[in-house]
């Protein structure tokens, strides 16, 4: 068996914390996670895990100068030297922790296992073709911060986000001054990497050097993005740069599970549809999709025209879809997640048009900075 395969199926159980649950999915799983990954106690800011040291390569689920799972490729679509690449990537993972404390440890062997397999090997690697990928750990929020909120939980974001925004000056200081760079995230990676666009990027120099920023599976409000970042626009073709893309892919008769409830949002939220990075809500066929790649599963092949899309009043809806390769953890997510709730695979369905788009905006970047 591959070292990839190997440590990924050990990873996925141990990540997502439900070894054993599986044959109690007709029993309540809902439940028995959910009482799993509930902390017990309030915010103590003496009992948070200490924070990353940044200088140090441990605090990094990939670095361009080691082999690590953002190497990892889909079958004929191979990795670049990063070494030649002349744009980099800061991507920011979702939550993989499914502990009960507020914030997630950053030494925890097995978590980062799983971090690197089910996060950065799947999502992270999408820019491998175009860029150099840095990938920081942080001390992620516990889930619950962002579906049941509180004082308690917004303190565990403000660690979470403390730790990114270090971990990109950190960034900065290895890389070098003036490379452009692609802002990428997902989920709770979003929401850290959002405030970051507003607070540290937008208004700066950095700005100029931002080639474009994918923030999927988020809540990027139209609004916020207008008024928190004036020169940061929303992307409207597929070769705009200084700009934003994000979408979250549901299905037509996708109704809010619990785990979205609890947080109404009714902002007009942007939605970029990545079968033709466009946001005027028009069909998208599946004969657009140029792959899924489900890295994690025995097939790393592209599968074309896995899924159409079309924007609908902020939501990514995805009406015909294929079905996606799902271990036995994936499935219990998929189950917690509701039916018809693509957030879990929303890199991995379109994950060949953004593999293109990403070096097609990195290419026109190099041509705006060259004239």
């Amino acid at each position: 068996m591959s070292r990839w395969k190997k440590v990924g199926r050990v990873a996925g159980w141990v990540g997502l914390g439900v070894v054993g649950l599986g044959v109690l999915a007709a029993w309540n799983i809902d439940g028995l996670v959910r009482f799993a990954i509930t902390p017990r106690d309030p915010f103590d800011a003496g009992a948070t895990p200490p924070a990353p040291d940044y200088a140090d390569a441990r605090s990094w689920s990939a670095l361009p100068e080691r082999e690590d799972f953002a190497d990892r490729a889909p079958t004929g679509s191979p990795a670049m030297d990063s070494r030649q690449a002349g744009t980099d990537v800061f991507y920011v993972h979702p939550t993989s922790y499914v502990g009960s404390r507020w914030n997630a440890p950053t030494d925890d062997a097995s978590l980062n296992e799983a971090t690197d397999r089910v996060a950065t090997g799947i999502q992270a690697s999408a820019f491998n073709a175009c860029c150099a990928v840095y990938a920081p750990r942080y001390r992620q929020a516990n889930s619950t911060s962002f579906v049941r909120p509180s004082a308690d939980g917004d303190r565990a974001i403000e660690v979470a986000y403390e730790d990114v925004r270090r971990a990109f000056e950190a960034f900065h200081a290895r890389r070098g001054a003036g490379r452009p760079f692609i802002l990428a995230a997902h989920s709770q990676g979003t929401v850290m990497a959002e405030r970051l666009l507003y607070e540290v990027i937008s208004g700066t120099a950095l700005r100029d050097q931002l080639v474009a920023a994918y923030l999927i599976g988020g809540r990027v409000g139209t609004a916020s993005l207008a008024e928190r970042a004036r020169d940061v626009a929303a992307c409207r073709a597929p070769d705009d740069v200084h700009c934003v893309v994000a979408w979250n892919a549901r299905s037509p008769t996708y109704t809010a599970s619990e785990y979205e409830m609890h947080r109404p949002d009714t902002r007009e939220r942007l939605c970029t549809n990545p079968l033709t990075w466009r946001l005027d809500g028009a069909p998208a066929a599946r004969a657009l999709n140029l792959g899924a790649v489900f890295l994690e599963s025995d097939d790393p092949a592209p599968r074309p025209g896995f899924a159409d899309a079309r924007c609908v009043d902020g939501t990514l809806v995805v009406e015909r879809v294929d079905v996606a390769p799902r271990d036995m953890p994936s499935r219990i997510l998929d189950r917690l997640m509701g039916a018809g709730n693509y957030h879990p695979i929303e890199y991995q369905m379109f994950f060949m048009n953004l593999r293109q788009n990403a070096g097609a905006r990195v290419a026109a970047f190099a041509a705006a900075r060259a004239t």
